[in-house]
């Protein structure tokens, strides 16, 4: 078993990051997922220990007090982090989106003022794009913003907004009418700030809840009401040059939140798996463990066989994005097949 969903070729810095992390997830978060799960509480003893970790700057530059890392490590933190609970992947996911887009189509001035807070926790980033009557169909999108001067004015509703409520910062996508013949070139990206919490937490910006939910519980989940909210021009992400580019960041930002969502996926298997290999070592029938009888040790090698899978197909997709390609085709192959494989490992 120790050498199931190995990752060839890390480095020493990856090796130690991955180490430590598995020591705070056997000590900080298995023993505790179960309770605060169950009650859908938000796990603040375990998010601070993560900002002490660096875990919030993992992938932001070294020059905004991040630690600089890949796709690839912080996909292998994440596989970590949702096998002591995928909850907690989803505090860290959609704030990693958020940095990522910002480092990567951000405005210097963006950069500098955002990405520091960020890579502390201090500032935690949400990501909108879906909408009442439309999530992957990003082109019925009916959020809009209109110019007002030097600003722009906001109006819509955002639906299952991931830290929405905790979060300082939301990257959201509305529609931007530029005149332009394609749909996809008329939507811009801003990032609203606002503060933390429920109700009103800027100027007609509205969190009104927590949407409750059958699972992924302890991270909330909230919907977003923009009601003339005005913000200036400086939150065009990329500022002026990327009004009409929002499509293109969204897509940017959801290659590597597919390759997250497949980590979770693996991690969530791996689990699995380790909790079946100790029941079936433990469990007794027929005067023998349970893992001697052949029909166990076939479904224990299918299991192994489709951790492993999966863990490669994340492993590669996360490594192309890294080498500056695209990863879209491969990471949602990632993302697929884990998340299949983990519904069938798990079951």
């Amino acid at each position: 078993m120790a050498r199931l969903a190995q990752t060839a070729g890390l480095t020493d810095v990856q090796i130690d990051i991955l180490r430590t992390v598995k020591d705070f997830v056997e000590k900080e978060i298995i023993p505790h997922a179960t309770d605060l799960e169950h009650k859908d509480e938000f796990p603040e003893a375990i998010v601070e220990g993560m900002k002490e970790m660096g875990l919030f700057g993992l992938t932001i530059a070294e020059e905004y007090g991040g630690l600089g890392e890949s796709l690839l490590t912080y996909a292998l933190v994440v596989e970590q982090i949702a096998r002591g609970w995928m909850s907690i992947s989803g505090v860290i996911n959609t704030h990693f989106i958020v940095a990522y887009m910002v480092a990567q189509h951000g405005t210097d001035e963006q950069k500098q003022r955002l990405l520091p807070k960020m890579a502390t926790g201090e500032i935690r980033g949400a990501f909108s794009m879906s909408e009442p009557e439309c999530g992957s169909d990003v082109a019925a999108i009916k959020s809009r913003a209109k110019p007002d001067g030097d600003d722009f004015v906001l109006d819509g509703q955002k639906m299952w907004l991931t830290n929405g409520a905790r979060a300082s910062v939301v990257a959201t996508l509305v529609k931007d009418d530029l005149g332009s013949d394609s749909v996809y070139k008329n939507m811009t990206t801003f990032l609203i700030e606002k503060e933390p919490g429920f109700g009103e937490t800027r100027p007609g910006l509205t969190i009104p809840g927590k949407i409750e939910k059958m699972g992924y519980k302890g991270v909330e989940t909230t919907e977003m009401v923009l009601d003339g909210v005005r913000v200036p021009a400086e939150s065009v992400l990329g500022g002026a040059e990327g009004r009409g580019q929002g499509f293109y960041q969204m897509m940017d930002g959801i290659e590597v939140g597919r390759v997250n969502v497949a980590a979770r996926a693996c991690g969530i298997s791996i689990r699995a798996f380790e909790l079946a290999v100790a029941y079936a070592q433990q469990r007794k029938a027929f005067g023998k463990q349970i893992a001697e009888h052949q029909a166990i040790a076939f479904k224990l090698a299918e299991m192994a066989t489709k951790v492993e899978a999966a863990h490669l197909l994340m492993v590669n997709a996360a490594r192309l994005k890294d080498t500056g390609e695209r990863n879209d085709v491969e990471a949602g192959m990632a993302k697929l097949l884990a998340s299949e494989y983990c519904a069938e490992v798990t079951q």
